[in-house]
Order: C-alpha cells, then sequence, then structure tokens
C-alpha cells in the first residue's frame, strides 16, 4: 500500500499500460515537451519517445479522428485533450463516429480509445474553462464516461479504460491531482457501473460525483456534528450508471439529495432524481433535492467563482429546507 496523489495514480495507470502492451500509445497537446499541461505525463517523452508519445497540434477534431484511426487500425490510443472544453471542438469525432462505429459495423469494428479530459471549475480559469460536460457524454449511447475522485479510484478506472474494447471519456477534475490516498500494490481494477457508499449514514443520502464527492463529505462532517447522519455515495461513473446502490441507500435513509458542480439546468442530476423517484418513491419522506452550479458562466473572480458552485452549506440548507433535519 502507498499513498499517493491523484495524478501520480494516472501517471502509474499510463506507464503500466505503455509497458505492459506495444499497441498503446499517447496523444494530445503539450503531453510530451512541455511534460503535460497538469504534470501527469512527466517523463513521459524521454522515457517511451516520440513514437509512443505524441505531441499534437493544437486540432481536437484532428487528435480525436487520428486516435479513432489508429484504434480500427488495431492500436489502443490514449488521447488527453487539455481540458473538457475543448471537446466541444471534437463533438462530432466523439459523438458521430467513436460512439457508433461499433453499431454501425454490427460488431465488426472497435474502437478502443480512452479520452482523458479535465473537467470542473475551481481555478479561476475563466468561463471558457471552467465547465463540466461529462454529463452530456454521457447521455450518448456508446460511450462510457469515468469520473474519479480520489486516487483509488483514479488508478482502478483508468486500467479498467484502458482494457475496454469501447471508447471511454475518462474527466478528471482539475482541483483533484493533489488529493491524497492509498493506492493497494497489487492489481486491482474498479468496475464500470459500480458505484461506492464512502461514508454510510442513515438520516439521508447524499449522491454525488468527481469534486462534488469531497463537498458532499465535508456537508456529511457538519451534519454529524448536529447529530444526523449523512450518507455520501460516490457515482464512479456516469455510463454504465449504477441505480441500484443509490436507490438502495435511498430506501434506508428515505432522503436524497443530488449534487453535481455542472450547471442546474439539464444537468445530469435531473437525471438521477427522476430515476431516485421511479425506482424508490414509495421509501421517500420528501422530494428528492437538488444542488448543482449556479446557471451563469464561471466567473473568473475568486469570491464570485466559489459563489457559483454547490458547497458544503448549501447542501446543508437543501437538506434541512427540504426536511426539516
Amino acid at each position: 500500500m502507498a499513498e499517493m496523489r491523484l495524478r501520480e495514480a494516472i501517471s502509474r495507470g499510463l506507464r503500466e499500460a505503455l509497458d505492459a502492451d506495444d499497441s498503446v500509445f499517447l496523444m494530445g497537446e503539450d503531453i510530451g515537451a512541455y511534460q503535460g499541461a497538469y504534470a501527469v505525463t512527466k517523463g513521459f517523452l524521454e522515457e517511451y519517445g516520440p513514437d509512443r508519445i505524441r505531441d499534437t497540434p493544437i486540432s481536437e477534431s484532428a487528435i480525436v479522428g487520428s486516435a479513432i484511426g489508429a484504434a480500427l487500425g488495431g492500436l489502443r490510443p490514449i488521447v488527453e485533450i487539455m481540458t473538457i472544453n475543448f471537446m466541444l471542438l471534437a463533438m462530432d469525432q466523439v459523438v458521430n463516429q467513436a460512439a457508433k462505429l461499433r453499431y454501425m459495423s454490427n460488431g465488426q469494428l472497435e474502437v478502443p480509445i480512452v479520452i482523458r479530459t479535465v473537467t470542473g471549475g475551481g481555478g479561476q480559469l475563466g468561463a471558457t474553462h471552467s465547465q463540466s460536460f461529462e454529463g452530456w457524454f454521457a447521455s450518448v449511447p456508446g460511450l462510457k464516461v469515468a469520473v474519479p475522485s480520489d486516487p483509488y479510484d483514479a488508478l482502478g478506472l483508468l486500467r479498467t479504460a484502458i482494457a475496454d474494447a469501447d471508447p471511454v471519456v475518462y474527466a478528471e477534475h482539475a482541483m483533484l491531482y493533489g488529493v491524497r490516498g492509498e493506492v493497494p500494490d497489487e492489481e486491482y481494477r474498479v468496475p464500470f457501473g459500480q458505484a461506492k457508499v464512502k461514508r454510510p449514514g442513515v438520516d439521508v443520502t447524499i449522491v454525488a460525483y468527481s469534486r462534488m464527492v469531497h463537498t458532499a463529505l465535508q456537508a456529511a462532517d457538519v451534519l454529524a456534528a448536529k447529530g444526523v447522519e449523512a450518507e455520501v455515495v460516490d457515482l464512479r461513473t456516469l455510463s454504465p450508471l449504477d441505480m441500484e446502490t443509490v436507490v438502495e441507500s435511498v430506501r434506508k435513509t428515505n432522503r436524497a439529495i443530488v449534487v453535481e458542480e455542472a450547471w442546474k439546468t439539464g444537468g445530469f442530476a435531473g437525471e438521477l432524481v427522476s430515476g431516485i423517484q421511479e425506482a424508490a418513491f414509495d421509501s421517500l419522506d420528501g422530494p428528492v433535492g437538488r444542488v448543482g452550479g449556479v446557471d451563469v458562466p464561471a466567473p473568473y473572480n475568486g469570491r464570485l467563482e466559489a459563489a457559483a458552485y454547490p458547497d458544503a452549506n448549501k447542501i446543508i440548507d437543501t437538506i434541512e429546507k427540504l426536511y426539516g433535519i
């Protein structure tokens, strides 16, 4: 068992894949000579060479399109798109090509690509660099979406993603790279579609993913001091989505709050609320709460930006307003 940062866990997973399979290679902007925009691929170019660590032009459509072609040709590319905001420039390649080629070829074609990208705000990077689009991609049949919140899951989910025969969007939150956690020395994988109860409780269920898991745990600590025991469920993946674990928790606590950093309007949280209502309506003591980002472009000013995203106080206020606890 070793303690490491989330950034280091991802680097370990990438090195393992490169060492184990010659068909694996990395491609993306500034991943080689610049050492990676987030230092995840630091030292990779010197270690593996330019054939396997490929710096690309600033063209997300070309990057993803090239990766799809390489995958169809038998390689296993791992793409780094610097932020999920830039994936808008590759939407056709991701949504109309990568996600659909297996289906449209009746299984004759596989597209085993992993698209690593950085999601979320909190770093004062402005309105066009602080968005959370992972929920969009989770709505597309043919795509899998992983959203790790700690180093253990980051490595375990990455191993699963790299081994998958289908395209995976692997969304790393910009503010979680320095998060520390214990990671086993032995081989393990975290299956897709398997949520995790990060904190057990009996009074209310808080469902979250990525950075909002940590926000939910902060809220749970404050609630515990008031005698309210919140159960925190980390989704881990948005597609496939594990509603069974969520519903099982709600049936125990009889109350549910869904927390998401993305804009509240049209967010993935709405899908979760609907799923809880459909599967656990008779167990609910009140409406399912939803805490999301404010429907504004992300402000650059630090205080304004912080006000635009959910925090522990907003979660607690929502719980108190809905359930009086």
